[in-house]
């Protein structure tokens, strides 16, 4: 099995059993998802979701119950623990539960055993073409535009918005898809990265190796949350001039940092948020 020593949670396999999507005989999708991965993986996820950070998800119902669907959201916290919670709260808190499906950075094919792994529970590579043809199947994109820049903001950075990628919001136009702004709070907190080692990243395949306080990136017991927005749709064919684009890319980036406030308590920013 995948996570040896983990047993499927009883709450898991009967939310994954309800997911909408067409196993065949052997619990596989036409995508090579594998059910029982998906069982294993959030089985695990479930002990840092909820006793562990007691991740609480706000305004999950603004998630689609069904059809296409592109989460847009923040970075934090030296490796992805975000793009795992929240896809862990489609699981365990969205009614009904979805199965949100991620573009995976490239430099995870580089490591011959976790690629197939995560490619069983849905996580796929990069790719243009391959999130057009989900998206186009009516599945649940998860994205985060900032990307490698957003995971290695450093602690005193871990609540602000770096660079939106365009790619997301071509694709949306493209596909007809309503994107859902989500902000993820504590990241940074539970796993406050104090240096980058680049050098050292690409000498094992990473664009970096981030840092803590006490050495290993392994997250402490701070309680974190999710803010999901309203969906957004946006009117065009994905062929639109740059400055197009470029605003449309600061409406999302505008909503994710007012729900960033928001899960923060703070008030939602005055000015607009800067999309360079």
């Amino acid at each position: 099995m995948a996570f040896p020593g983990i047993i499927i949670d009883d709450e898991v396999r009967e939310r994954v059993d309800r997911l909408d999507i067409r196993f065949n005989r052997y619990g596989l999708d036409p995508y090579g998802i594998d059910r029982e991965y998906v069982a294993l993986f959030f089985s695990l996820m479930k002990q840092f979701y909820r006793p562990y950070l007691r991740v609480e998800a706000h305004g999950i119902e603004h998630v689609p119950d069904e059809g296409r669907a592109m989460l847009i959201g923040n970075h934090s916290g030296g490796v992805a623990l975000d793009g795992a919670m929240v896809l862990t709260s489609l699981i365990l808190d969205k009614e009904p539960p979805r199965l949100g499906m991620g573009m995976a950075e490239k430099f995870i094919n580089n490591f011959p055993v976790m690629s197939p792994v995560i490619n069983k529970i849905g996580q796929l590579t990069g790719l243009p073409e391959h999130a057009v043809r989900l998206l186009e199947d009516d599945r649940m994109l998860m994205v985060f535009p900032e990307g490698a820049r957003g995971t290695s903001k450093l602690y005193t950075e871990r609540n602000t918005l770096v660079r939106f990628g365009t790619g997301f919001m071509r694709l949306a136009l493209q596909t007809r898809t309503p994107i859902v702004p989500v902000a993820f709070v504590g990241g940074g907190d539970a796993i406050p990265t104090i240096a980058n080692l680049t050098t050292v990243g690409k000498l094992i395949g990473l664009p970096y190796l981030p840092i803590t306080p006490w050495g290993l990136v392994l997250p402490r017991p701070v309680k974190c949350s999710i803010h999901y927005g309203a969906p957004m749709v946006f009117e065009g064919s994905g062929d639109e001039a740059d400055e197009v684009i470029l605003e449309y890319v600061g409406q999302v980036k505008q909503r994710v940092a007012e729900l960033l406030a928001e899960g923060r308590g703070l008030p939602a920013p005055t000015s607009p948020v800067e999309v360079p």
